[in-house]
Formats: structure tokens, C-alpha cells, sequence
């Protein structure tokens, strides 16, 4: 069996330095030990990935491969990562530059797929904070906590957080990433449930673990409200798509319109029970919103500087 694990980077040294130690620890207890190939894309053309695969291959368990892609945006890495897959490769793997695998991670993946005929398996991760100073009501809001499901769980999606995929489905896919999300985020979410519409299986493994350092740039209120914004469009943006039928889109309208009106209810009193209160009522309301705002065409860009634009389309189409 031969496994490809993928991941991007961009100006994240240390991110990209503990990641690779965390899969250079990697075990096989239950399984035969696979062949493992790991492909770093760096997406800045400065080449600061490559130097660090440098001084790690020497000491490294697996085959080590880098490469750049010059064209901003995480679509055309991700693509170009997937690309450099051993043409002979049974899975791909995939999780981010600022993640920590257990050592059990992929293994862990792999015993989920077998024993559950999977094509996609997911699991959880695992957030912690990995900067001191950290506001007290952003630990007692538990905004980053993960959800998490019962292994061989059926879902409906994935992300490239923390992902295994039969390498046969990608190949058969060109682009594998919509380009169209090169900017906005949201391409993987896109992708697995499109592919889940499609029919192929995707099962969750609780146990198939990875830790994920937040830095403080994200543990404020603006990031937060904006990121649950973006997220919820885009789902919304994904399902219009998806499936088009005017009642669906007229239930989801409903779903943007209660959350708002839920999170104006509960704004008063979360005044008085503290920020984390208060946050996680104005979260509730900027849900609804980018619900309703991926159904409209008004969608927040998080990767670009400009933060709202109106589109016809699916985020991306042409600010990207």
C-alpha cells in the first residue's frame, strides 16, 4: 500500500517544521507499515519550505518531496500537491501546515476505511492555543471545539484538515480544487460534497487525531464573527449550487433569517452574563447573515484584503 500524505504552506516555518516531525513519528501497530510519501507545496515563491525539507530529509522515515506554486491561492496548491502523488498511490492524505498528528493519525485513517468500504474518511481536530495571553472568554466560549461523532459515522462532508481519499476519485477530477475558491476558502468543503452527492461514502474516525495550534491573530471577536460568516455562506453558496430546487433555497433562507433573530433575542441578556455570552450571541447572528449573504451573492473574502464582494456566482468567481 502506498500513501501519499499532502500538504500546503505559506510562510508558516515552525507550523511546517512540527507537522513534519509529527508525521515523521507516525506508527503502525494494527496494520502493516504502508510506504508513505509526504508532498510539501509551498505557495511563496521565496522557497522557505524547501530549505526546511532540506534539513529534514536526512533524518526523515518517509520520501520527502517539495515544490513551489507560484500562483497565489490555495486551490492551485492544493492542486499542484495532489499532482505530485505517486501515480501508484492507493490515498491521499491530506491536513494542514499548522497541525500535529497523533502518531496513530493515519493509521488510525486507514483501519476506518477498510472496515467501513469508505472512500473518504475525516476525523477531528483538536484545537489548542499555542500563544500565551489568550482571553480568558475566547477558552470559557469554546469557539474552537471541534465537533465530534461516533467512528464509521456517515457525513456529508470533509475538510482538508484532517482527510483520506482513495486516490482513484481525485484522478478522475481536473481541477480536483475549484480554482473559483482560490481566494475566498471553502474549496474543500466544496469538493467533498460534491463528491458526497455523487455517491461516494464518507465515514468519520474519532480516534484519527489531529492537534491544531490557534495563534492569537485568531482569538479575537472580529475574526471569529467574520470566520462563522464566511463559513455559513459558503455553505449556503455550496447548496445553491448543489441543489437548486427553489425549496431548498427557500428552507435555508428561513434557517438565515431564524439564527438572526435568535441571536437578536438572546443579545440583551448575554450583556449581562459576560463576553463569552455576548460573543457567542453576535456569532449566532453573523451565521445567519453569511446564510443568508451566500444565497444573495454577498460573500467575505478571507484571504484577500478586500473583505466583501457581490458576486452572481459562487464566491471566487471573479475576485479571484
Amino acid at each position: 500500500m502506498i500513501l501519499s500524505v499532502c500538504l500546503i504552506t505559506y510562510k508558516r516555518p515552525q507550523g511546517l517544521r512540527r507537522v513534519l516531525e509529527g508525521l515523521n513519528a507516525l506508527t503502525f501497530e494494527s496494520m502493516a507499515q504502508p510506504e508513505i510519501e509526504v508532498i510539501v507545496v509551498d505557495n511563496d515563491i521565496d522557497g522557505l519550505a524547501a530549505r526546511i525539507c532540506a534539513e529534514i530529509r536526512p533524518s526523515f522515515n518517509w520520501v520527502l518531496k517539495d515544490s513551489v506554486e507560484a500562483q497565489r491561492g490555495i486551490t492551485y496548491a492544493r492542486n499542484k500537491s495532489v499532482s505530485l502523488a505517486s501515480a501508484e498511490s492507493d490515498f491521499i492524505a491530506i491536513l494542514d501546515d499548522d497541525e500535529i498528528p497523533e502518531p496513530t493519525w493515519l493509521e488510525n485513517l486507514v483501519l476506518a476505511q477498510g472496515k467501513y468500504s469508505a472512500d473518504i474518511v475525516t476525523g477531528p481536530v483538536i484545537p489548542y492555543f499555542s500563544e500565551k495571553g489568550t482571553p480568558d472568554w475566547v477558552v470559557e466560549g469554546n469557539f474552537f471545539a471541534p465537533p465530534r461523532f461516533k467512528t464509521g459515522e456517515q457525513r456529508e462532508v470533509a475538510f482538508t484538515n484532517n482527510v483520506l481519499v482513495k486516490s482513484e476519485i481525485l484522478r478522475q477530477l481536473n481541477p480536483v480544487f475549484d480554482n473559483r475558491f482560490a481566494i475566498s476558502g471553502g474549496s474543500d468543503a466544496f469538493l467533498f460534497l460534491t463528491l458526497s452527492k455523487a455517491g461516494h461514502k464518507i465515514v468519520w474516525a474519532d480516534d484519527a487525531i489531529v492537534s491544531d495550534g490557534i495563534p492569537s491573530s485568531r482569538t479575537n471577536l472580529k475574526w471569529i464573527l467574520f470566520r462563522g460568516y464566511r463559513t455559513w455562506g459558503n455553505y449556503s453558496a455550496y447548496e445553491k449550487e448543489l441543489y437548486p430546487a427553489v425549496f431548498t433555497q427557500a428552507v435555508r433562507m428561513l434557517k438565515g433569517f431564524a439564527l438572526i433573530v435568535l441571536g437578536l433575542v438572546k443579545l440583551v441578556p448575554s450583556l449581562l452574563l459576560g463576553k463569552a455570552s455576548l460573543a457567542k450571541s453576535l456569532l449566532t447572528i453573523f451565521r445567519g447573515m453569511g446564510t443568508l449573504g451566500g444565497l444573495l451573492g454577498v460573500h467575505y473574502q478571507e484571504y484577500k484584503h478586500t473583505q466583501f464582494v457581490i458576486e452572481k456566482g459562487l464566491s471566487g468567481n471573479s475576485a479571484a
